[in-house]
This record gives structure tokens, sequence and C-alpha cells, in this order.
């Protein structure tokens, strides 16, 4: 078993949630908070998980986990990656979107795994592990080397906003589809949940699953 406790993990729940018309973070899913939900994730991989968000908005939901502030709130994912690369002190750090309702225990503990391989492989120095589907790179649940910080600071004061834009240049372990839907045959891993349409599927998948009954 990985050992865990040299490894960081945040939790990103800033995002505007502009499609979703609320917050999609305090969405419930198969009786709990979507937030709540992406915590246990992650707690059960033996994780000890930070929120990078505004600390007002969760301070009812009593979860047990240290937030800490966007230090760029208005600039999205990359803003919250950027202070979560800043805060840690852990060379290997699990940064994960809020808003992915199928990742899975199994999956996490590889992508750790995969990462403590490499940091343990004396001729590879890869700066990120991150899943790679048709579309591209799937940043919102990767494993970032704390060395980040610095080419991703810098990316955001160049301007840019895309965090697949701020990767470039950097060493990625690029995990492709027909190794990661090992852990999805359906591909639905990375699916995130933006618009009440997507609500809605998850909430037939995941709560479908959980009384034993396969969706239509």
């Amino acid at each position: 078993m990985t050992d865990t406790r040299q490894i960081g993990s945040f939790i990103l729940a800033g995002g505007a949630s502009t499609r979703m018309g609320r917050d999609k973070s305090l969405l419930e899913l198969a009786g709990e908070p979507l937030i709540a939900r992406t915590l246990h994730l992650l707690q059960r991989a033996r994780l000890q998980p930070t929120f990078v968000g505004a600390p007002e908005k969760f301070a009812t939901l009593a979860l047990g986990a240290p937030i800490i502030p966007d230090h760029t709130p208005d600039l999205g994912p990359l803003g919250g990656i950027a202070t979560a690369l800043g805060h840690t002190r852990k060379s290997w750090n699990l940064i994960v979107g809020c808003d992915l309702p199928f990742l899975t225990d199994d999956w996490i503990r590889y992508l750790i795994a995969r990462a403590v391989r490499a940091h343990q492989d004396a001729e590879s120095r890869f700066d990120v592990v991150i899943a790679q589907n048709l579309a591209g790179l799937e940043p919102l649940c990767a494993m970032y080397h704390q060395r980040c910080v610095v080419p991703i600071a810098a990316a955001l004061g160049s301007g840019t906003r895309k965090v697949t834009a701020a990767l470039t240049g950097l060493r990625l372990d690029a995990i492709l589809p027909e190794e990661w839907k090992a852990f999805d045959s359906g591909g639905l891993l990375f699916k995130n949940m933006n618009s009440p349409a997507d609500y809605r599927r998850a909430r037939e998948i995941l709560e479908g699953k959980s009384k034993g009954q396969r969706p239509n």
C-alpha cells in the first residue's frame, strides 16, 4: 500500500457554477453534497484534503477539513491550482475539481501510486501525472509536483487562464485511455457536472447504482 503521508491533496471548490444556475458543489448525489462526496473519496485513499475556495461558503457544512481562500478567485481553476501549490509543503499533490462525480477509489489510488513510482525512478522527472482523453488532458484530477508552482504562476501572470495551456513545457506522464479505462470502461471517469442536464444524468447513474439498478 502506498504511503500517503507525504502526499498533499486539494479540492477546488471555488467555481461560479454559471451554467448550473446554483452552486454545484452543494448539490446532492446519493444522499450527500458533491463537495462532501469528493472529500470522502480522497479520505478513503488515506489523504487529508484541503479545500480551496471561499471559507464562508462551507462554514455550515462542518466538513472537518481545512479551507484556504483562493488567492485569485476570478481566474478559474488555474488560479486554484496555483493557490494549492503555493500552499503545500509536500512534493506531490493530488488536485481535484469538486464537480467530477464519477471518480473512483481505485483510480485515485492508482494515480497516487503512479506519481510515487515516478518520483522514485531516477531516470524520470515528471512534473505532472495526468490522464489524457481523446479531447485532451484531464487537469482537474491529476498529480502535480510542487515545483510546478513557478511555471504555473508565470503562466497566470502572462494572462493564461486555460489549465492545459499552462502545462505546456512541463514534463507530463500522460495516462492514455487504454490505461485509465481499465478503471471505468464506460468512459465516464472524468465527466464533469456543469449543467442541470448533467446533474440529472449523474443522479440517474449514481443513485441507480446505489440501489443496484442499471440506468436506462
